[in-house]
């Protein structure tokens, strides 16, 4: 008999070291969902703070211009909050701002008559919300 423990006799890792064990899966898919989460709202933030197409088209929203600033800055506050260490209620308080936010963007599209080409921005920010906070909840700290 081998008396040397064997790396495939580990649990969570298969002889092609491929397998890994359903917490770390949860921990990976939420970090990669929320990285591109927070780089999606990250440039749209930038966006409504310096490009003029963006202020034109919150203009045709018919949200007033500081309405856009304080919208671009919730939104640094709230990615700050999602990759930081803070408590979970201030990373829940997080989730529900870009709740609010995603879907009051796409109803304004949608109530000026907007085309796919302006609300799907939204929708696919929400989607990557989704799923971040899908994956957030079933983080092993969140158990």
């Amino acid at each position: 008999m081998n008396a040397l423990p064997s790396a495939l006799a580990t649990p969570g890792f298969s002889a092609a070291g491929l397998h890994l064990p359903g917490s770390k899966k949860v921990v990976i898919a939420f970090w990669i969902a929320t990285a591109v989460f927070c780089l999606q709202l990250g440039f749209t933030a930038y966006a409504q703070l310096e490009l003029p197409q963006v202020a034109a088209a919150f203009t045709h929203l018919g949200f007033p211009s500081y309405f856009r600033v304080l919208n671009a800055w919730t939104k640094v506050v709230g990615i700050l909050l999602l990759l930081a260490p803070v408590p979970p209620r201030l990373k829940e308080w997080a989730y529900a701002g870009f709740a609010i936010d995603l879907g009051c963007a796409i109803i304004a599209h949608l109530a000026v008559g907007d085309g796919p080409q302006a609300w799907s921005w939204p929708v696919g920010a929400s989607v990557l919300w989704g799923l971040s906070y899908v994956f957030w909840r079933r983080l092993p700290s969140m158990k």
